[in-house]
């Protein structure tokens, strides 16, 4: 199975059910070898773009991760990291907002991390948080201080969407590349992983009890979810849905999107000017000496 980036993707002005998008699809790999393989095919392939796009120096790449818990999040960004220098990647984590946080408006905390041009940046979890957990959660848009700022007000969360759409296009217009990936994990699926965290003593550091009072607000999720989708995603800086059940598949998915994305990007090698190549030859020839 050969994997089409376009067949993930959520094309602008869609409406999303994500009833209607699978959370398993066939595995690309036939056996643990073959996906070891194709991974390992697809992390060198990131290495080589990735010494490219930082030559080149014309665009800044921005991953954004956005997930349930125990959907593979930080496996997803370790293994397309891998093959990263990390001299040209910055990984940001986005909790609860701080005090300091709560003071500014709510792009202010994640546009100070945005990645320079020749650099890859990504976010797990996002600014997405403030039409995601916020939308489910009352009491922390509260929280925020703003006035009329009340959880039934279908305007702020158009507000929201638009500022989101609003930036990312002022990011696009300046060389930024946003990639957003859904890593779309089914409740059945998580419920395993959760008993997997308490049942193995080396995953028991993965378990808290907020996983499960969040667990509790999962159909508030998809909603808040379907209509972040199918707000935000646009030409320039689309959402990918990605079935998260089986997660070897997910990384392999991600990994070509990405892949796919500096394909998109048609760089190359900054050329050296004559003048630099005389330089560069009487340099050789005092080291030949």
């Amino acid at each position: 199975m050969k994997i089409h980036s376009k067949d993930f993707r959520v094309r602008e002005g869609d409406d999303v059910n994500l009833k209607k998008w699978p959370t398993s699809v066939d595995p690309i790999y036939k056996s643990k070898d073959q996906y070891k393989k194709i991974l390992d095919e697809h992390v060198a392939q990131l290495s080589d773009m990735q010494q490219l796009h930082y030559a080149s120096n014309q665009h800044a790449i921005l991953l954004i991760f956005q997930a349930m818990d125990a959907a593979g999040k930080d496996g997803a960004i370790r293994h397309v990291k891998s093959g990263v220098n990390p001299q040209g990647c910055q990984v940001f984590s986005f909790k609860h907002p701080s005090a300091a946080e709560l003071k500014h408006d709510f792009l202010w905390r994640t546009t100070r991390d945005l990645p320079e041009r020749g650099r890859i940046g990504i976010f797990n979890r996002s600014y997405y948080e403030e039409v995601l957990i916020v939308r489910v959660h009352p009491e922390i848009l509260q929280s925020e201080g703003l006035a009329d700022a009340t959880h039934g007000n279908k305007a702020l969360w158009h507000d929201r969407y638009r500022s989101i759409r609003n930036l990312e296009e002022h990011l696009h217009s300046n060389g930024t590349r946003i990639v957003k990936f859904f890593l779309h994990l089914s409740r059945e699926e998580q419920r395993k992983r959760f008993l997997a965290r308490i049942d193995e003593p080396e995953k028991n550091w993965k378990f808290s009890l907020a996983d499960i009072k969040e667990r509790k607000f999962w159909k508030q999720y998809m909603e808040a979810y379907e209509e972040c989708l199918g707000a935000t995603s646009t030409t320039d800086s689309p959402w990918y849905v990605v079935p998260a059940d089986d997660k070897e598949n997910a990384r392999l998915i991600v990994s070509k999107i990405v892949l796919d994305t500096f394909k998109g990007l048609n760089m190359a090698y900054p050329e050296t000017s004559a003048g630099r190549r005389q330089e560069l030859l009487a340099i050789r020839q005092r080291l030949e000496k």
